[in-house]
């Protein structure tokens, strides 16, 4: 039986010794060992150190030529120094391009690019309506000096034609004086009342006076027109002044314009008239 058990004591198990301090240890024995092997080759491999002697005989150095004057001592050229090194700066580098900016300046070039087309197309545009005006207006005004100059052409025929039947008018006329004397009364034609209010009338509707006609008194006008046998007019002549200058130069004007003059029923006209023109209506 064990003496501890015998006492009274439990038995204890004895601890084991630590593995660490025999992991110390093995490792400086080896070290050493290691140590010792490299220093014992390293020895082992030095080359010993070798003695050379030099024999020197008197007659061969006698015998000898003389040793040749010394050289002159080159100097070698100083090596000038490296030029220096230049620092060559790397360029940075590029950033990144940022997308939604480029999207941005695209978009407004493209706006650009086509506002600027628009703008084109509307100057063309209006450049090709001036043109077009231009040649209608050129149009216009070739019509228009046309038309003038036919109107011109139909009215110098028309004075030419009036010129002529009051030539022929009045050479009757002066043959007929000179064949009968004087005009008999017996044998100018009768006055026909409808006739002169016609023929006043129409002159009346072409006056135009734009003068007042608060005037005292009725001023009248009294012409003696002188026409063809065709009604149109050839001569006026004022016999009696309304007093007002306005009114009579209306008279006249309405007087030339109302020819041809209208003629009787039965398509005969009279010679000389004297139609009265009042200025107030009655």
């Amino acid at each position: 039986m064990n003496p501890a058990a015998a006492g009274g004591v439990p038995y204890q198990v004895p601890p084991e010794p630590k593995a660490w301090s025999s992991t110390v240890l093995a490792l400086a024995v080896h070290g050493l060992l290691l140590f010792f092997l490299w220093f014992g080759i390293r020895w082992q491999n030095n080359a010993p150190v070798a003695v050379e002697a030099e024999v020197w005989d008197v007659k061969t150095e006698m015998a000898a030529p003389p040793p040749p004057p010394p050289q002159p001592e080159v100097k070698p050229e100083p090596t000038p120094p490296p030029p220096p090194v230049q620092k060559v700066e790397e360029p940075p580098a590029p950033k990144p391009p940022d997308i939604a900016l480029e999207r941005e300046k695209a978009r407004k070039l493209k706006e650009q690019q086509i506002a600027e087309q628009k703008l084109a197309e509307q100057k063309k545009r209006e450049e090709e309506l001036k043109k077009e005006e231009q040649k209608k207006l050129a149009e216009e005004k070739a019509a228009k000096d046309k038309a003038d100059k036919l109107a011109k052409e139909k009215k110098a025929a028309e004075e030419k034609r009036l010129a002529k039947l009051r030539d022929d008018e009045i050479k009757r006329f002066t043959a007929s004086l000179g064949a009968h004397g004087t005009a008999s009364k017996s044998t100018a034609p009768k006055s026909d009342s409808g006739y002169i209010a016609s023929l006043t009338a129409k002159i009346k509707g072409n006056i135009i006076y734009g003068g007042s006609r608060d005037l005292p008194g009725n001023p009248t006008a009294i012409y003696r027109i002188t026409q063809l046998p065709t009604g149109e007019v050839i001569g006026y002549k004022k016999i009696q002044s309304s007093g007002v200058p306005e009114y009579d130069r209306a008279v006249e004007q309405a007087i030339t314009a109302s020819s041809p003059l209208p003629k009787k029923k039965d398509g005969s006209v009279e010679r000389t008239i004297e139609p009265i023109f009042k200025l107030k209506e009655e």
